[in-house]
């Protein structure tokens, strides 16, 4: 069995086992050890990366019109998104070790679960692979979101997001019947290869992007987001930071050949993921739950690496990918800590002056908060400006929306910190720091959040096509911009950064600044319950009074109600008396006679 193979199996054998003996250390133990092993193969992997690897498994269907493999496929795409999943999936799995108390058994099974369905995904050399390893994150988040399902806001946040994904994934199945019927293949590399003989490919992309629209939380399908927040904080980190919102980025990076083709598809990519920007990153700046804002701030971040694909930087949306696990499974791990720490309290303006009895996790979350705001030199600096160069010389409005996203990120990070570490005025909580267990994972994190940029750009190079090698499509073009233009995004983090010390430490601005249209999240579930939820409640109740009164009526109580009455009068006939029967024998055979008359 190969490297690829184990990197492959390990974190289902880890799941399976894990609920099959339901032991709280083997379950914590075959889970951790699978996905370090697993994690330590795909670096392996990443390092010595030569020439692409193929493995067909067996056949997942064989018919004579279509054929699709199990199949191992690796990219330089692939191995890149490989070392993602598997490492933030490994820091997550060891960080769990110390927050979770119950259920442990089950909560491992589903992390090592989820982290195998993505794995598939980034390995699938066809559109049926790919759409299982797509349904199986859609699964593992359902069972991960509504893990205390005890709890009623865990289970409705569980079904809205998989409802919500169910909407995503119809259009993305429907993408992917077009593909095969315009292409008759679902291969990706016979796909690729035949594109020169077709020109139209804008209902295929569209298709395609709506289903990582649901995924990858963008405006109109983001609605689930929020919400994911009832799943345990280890959860949200591995959803957010490496697995299933990542999906939609890394798909649409996997049909770049396609999405090239369609300048309608590329243009409409570039507006959701800048409204999505924008609509998050304000969102972000008046929650309260700090696990609603880092998670809002995922969906801000998703928009910047939508962006890029849409302007056909697709190399920049997985560096930014990349250097976003990092940081922004930090900060979910860090709430974690404080959220521990504080008795399971999420409210930022019910915490406060703490930072001094959890200098770890304090100087961790700076560093979290660094990167995310593109501070230099810390990751989001690198990968996150590249992308706002990159609009620069395309589109300039996004390149205005993403400045401003730029300060609104700041702003709310900053916000996060003077609020749930600086806030003098909530001292009720008897603060201490967390276990070592669950500091370990952290500094892998700082690592990652301090280093992966300048290891991307400086050393593995990886705005060139050498380093992706065919992967993905690369632009001939270079940036040109300006010493000012690229020094812009620094400049706005740091006026955010400003404005958040003006606003919550020096209070120079009255701080009723939110405003409930914020608050509210733009008013979308309240547009949504009107629009959709209403009329279908109506409609569905007006339905049920005629289901029981004529649907009812006429269809199995009708037919029941034929039979009872048929079978009553039927009773009548059997009299008992000879008489009756020959009588009746004897009418039946004067209507056969006159039948046989009348035809002849």
């Amino acid at each position: 069995m190969g490297v690829p193979s184990l990197i492959v199996l390990l974190p289902l054998l880890g799941s399976l086992f894990s609920a099959i003996v339901k032991k709280d250390r083997f379950s914590q133990l075959v889970t951790t050890v699978g996905i370090g092993i697993s994690a330590m193969l795909s670096w392996y992997l990443f390092l010595t990366f030569s020439e692409n690897y193929h493995l067909n498994i067996l056949p997942i269907f064989s018919l004579e019109a279509i054929k699709a493999n199990w199949a191992i496929s690796i990219d330089m795409l692939s191995a890149t998104m490989l070392i993602v999943v598997t490492t933030v999936s490994l820091v997550v799995h060891i960080y769990s070790i110390g927050y979770m108390k119950n259920a442990i058994p089950r909560f491992f099974s589903y992390l090592s679960l989820f982290t195998f369905c993505m794995i598939v995904l980034v390995v699938s050399d066809n559109f049926v692979q790919l759409f299982f390893g797509w349904e199986g994150v859609g699964l593992c988040s359902y069972l991960l979101i509504g893990f205390w399902f005890k709890k009623y806001s865990a289970n409705n946040a569980a079904l809205k997001a998989f409802i919500v994904n169910r909407i995503g994934d119809f259009f993305l199945l429907l993408g992917i019947f077009l593909v095969y019927y315009t292409f008759d293949s679902l291969e990706f590399t016979e796909i690729f290869s035949k594109i020169t003989y077709y020109s139209k490919f804008n209902l295929i992309c569209v298709l395609l992007f709506i289903g990582c629209i649901g995924k990858s939380a963008q405006l109109g399908l983001h609605i689930w987001l929020p919400d994911a927040m009832e799943g345990p904080t280890p959860a949200s980190a591995l959803i957010h930071a490496a697995t299933m919102v990542t999906a939609g980025v890394f798909l649409i990076a996997r049909c770049s050949p396609l999405f090239e083709l369609s300048d309608i598809a590329r243009a409409l990519v570039v507006i959701i993921g800048t409204l999505t920007a924008f609509f998050a990153a304000t969102v972000a700046t008046t929650q309260n739950d700090i696990k609603k804002i880092i998670a809002y701030s995922t969906c801000s971040q998703l928009g910047y690496m939508f962006i890029a694909c849409g302007i056909s930087a697709y190399h920049a949306a997985i560096f930014h990918l990349m250097t976003h696990a990092f940081f922004k499974a930090l900060l979910f791990l860090c709430a974690g800590n404080v959220i521990h720490a504080m008795d399971h309290e999420q409210n930022i303006h019910k915490m406060g002056n703490c930072w001094n009895k959890m200098p770890c996790t304090y100087t961790f979350m700076w560093i979290g908060c660094l990167a995310l705001s593109g501070i230099f030199p810390f990751a989001g600096f690198y990968s996150k400006d590249l992308i706002i160069e990159h609009t620069y010389d395309v589109n300039k409005f996004a390149f205005i929306v993403s400045l401003i996203v730029a300060l609104l990120t700041a702003f709310y990070s900053w916000r996060l910190i003077l609020l749930a570490f600086h806030n003098k005025e909530r001292t009720s909580y008897n603060v201490h720091d967390v276990p070592k267990i669950m500091l370990i994972p952290l500094i892998i994190l700082a690592l990652g959040s301090f280093l992966s940029g300048i290891w991307g750009i400086d050393i593995l190079n990886i705005t060139s096509d050498a380093f992706w090698k065919a992967s993905l499509v690369m632009q001939e073009k270079h940036l040109q911009t300006s010493h000012f233009i690229a020094f812009l995004p620094t400049l706005m983090s740091v006026s955010g950064i400003l404005c958040a010390y003006l606003v919550y430490h020096f209070k120079l601005i009255n701080q009723k600044f939110p405003i409930k249209f914020l608050q509210n999240k733009w008013y979308f579930d309240e547009i949504y319950e009107f629009i959709i939820i209403v009329p279908v409640k109506f409609l569905s109740n007006l339905l049920l009074k005629y289901d029981i009164k004529v649907i009812d009526f006429l269809g199995p109580n009708g037919i029941a109600g034929l039979v009872n009455m048929c079978s009553k009068s039927s009773v009548k006939l059997q009299t008992g008396y000879i008489f009756d029967y020959v009588f009746v024998m004897l009418v039946m055979l004067i209507i056969a006679s006159l039948y046989i008359v009348g035809i002849k």
